[in-house]
């Protein structure tokens, strides 16, 4: 039961977790429009559900209307965050909501969206439709951390990852890998979940790597790949360039080499020409906006040491995993060494630890 303190039920926070469930598994992969979880109770009976659909469409609530079992009339709706009221690509929710027959609506957290925040509360409580807002508020918050970024500074969520030995290398000549087979199931997870992959062309031409999601079942939500290369100087046999398709790879560069340029926009690679930074680097603020106006809202960042260090020093990264693992690499010619835990420890001072009998990696999650 409720308390005067608590206007929420045991079972109301029952499923409200569920609904939060449903939007954190399509997290990442709705486009620009938010993921959205959305349970419809009746006699205490779970009677439809809904999420919001791949690339944003359909809505998580007319979805789980139109999904029902069971008339609506009389029933609860939970849903994560506040119902949208305005018409865009699709008619407003709470035009649906209000047509079901639905008597009362839970939703976890208010929209930002100034189209939307708070005008739904008086929309369907003008229509006799009990509201009741700020269930799991904060595991909402959390959930939506990337939207509100994405809202509020119009720039997308960046979380970065990096593999260090224990004898703090990430790359030796001959030693590719780095972590445990279980590790890199969540790197290929972290894909699955961001829209776009960044590295530089050092990177590219080191490792030569595919940045594809290689999860079974998941690999068609492959991210776009970022090349950053100030003087294009990308390897044409790289797997990077031979798999480019339309609208799959992007590379930022500032130095021209038409014979290269050529080559490359006839593969089907888009080129974005970028200005360089006082350093002489290409400057990151730039591509981040610009990335956003191309629609990335999600950005995987795998990079080397020095941009990894140059976005950690500017605090440009929302999220970074360290991936620590207990394996010495021998050293070569060609070393690549970890020179940022110290500035990371300093600027990130949320720390989180990933713990399984089935990782043989320390996995350490740092946020803002």
């Amino acid at each position: 039961m409720s308390t005067k303190r608590d206007k929420f039920t045991l079972k109301d926070k029952k499923y409200m977790s569920l609904a939060l469930n449903l939007a954190s598994a399509r997290k990442g992969l709705t486009a620009e429009n938010p993921s959205v979880g959305c349970l419809i109770v009746k006699d205490d009976k779970i009677i439809s559900i809904g999420q919001t659909g791949f690339n944003g469409r359909p809505h998580a609530e007319d979805h789980a209307i139109k999904n029902s079992i069971e008339k609506l009339e009389g029933s609860k709706m939970y849903v994560t965050l506040e119902p949208c009221n305005h018409y865009g690509k699709t008619p407003p929710c709470t035009k649906s909501i209000i047509k079901s027959g639905i008597s009362e609506l839970i939703y976890s957290m208010e929209d930002i969206d100034k189209r939307v925040k708070g005008k739904s509360l008086k929309i369907l409580s003008s229509k006799k439709i009990k509201v009741k807002r700020g269930l799991l508020k904060k595991d909402a918050k959390d959930l939506y951390a990337s939207y509100i970024k994405n809202r509020t500074t119009k720039l997308p969520y960046v979380t970065a990852k990096i593999a260090v030995s224990k004898n703090k290398l990430i790359y030796s000549k001959g030693s590719k890998r780095i972590t445990d087979k279980n590790s890199d199931k969540i790197s290929h997870y972290l894909r699955y979940k961001n829209d776009s992959i960044l590295i530089s062309s050092k990177t590219l031409n080191i490792d030569n790597p595919r940045l594809n999601c290689r999860l079974k079942d998941f690999e068609r939500f492959s991210p776009k790949r970022i090349i950053l290369d100030r003087s294009l100087k990308i390897n044409l046999k790289s797997y990077i360039f031979k798999s480019t398709k339309k609208n799959n790879t992007f590379l930022f560069y500032n130095k021209s080499n038409i014979k290269k340029i050529n080559i490359l926009k006839k593969k089907g690679v888009t080129l974005i020409k970028t200005k360089l930074n006082n350093r002489g680097l290409l400057d990151l603020k730039i591509v981040l906006k610009k990335l956003f106006i191309l629609g990335t809202r999600n950005l995987l960042v795998e990079g080397g040491d020095k941009i990894t260090k140059n976005l950690i020093k500017k605090k440009i990264i929302d999220t970074f995993y360290l991936f620590q693992s207990p394996k010495i690499l021998r050293k070569s010619k060609i070393n690549q060494s970890f020179t940022s835990l110290g500035i990371l420890n300093k600027k990130y001072k949320k720390k989180f630890k990933i713990s399984s009998k089935l990782i043989k990696d320390n996995i350490t999650i740092y946020k803002k």
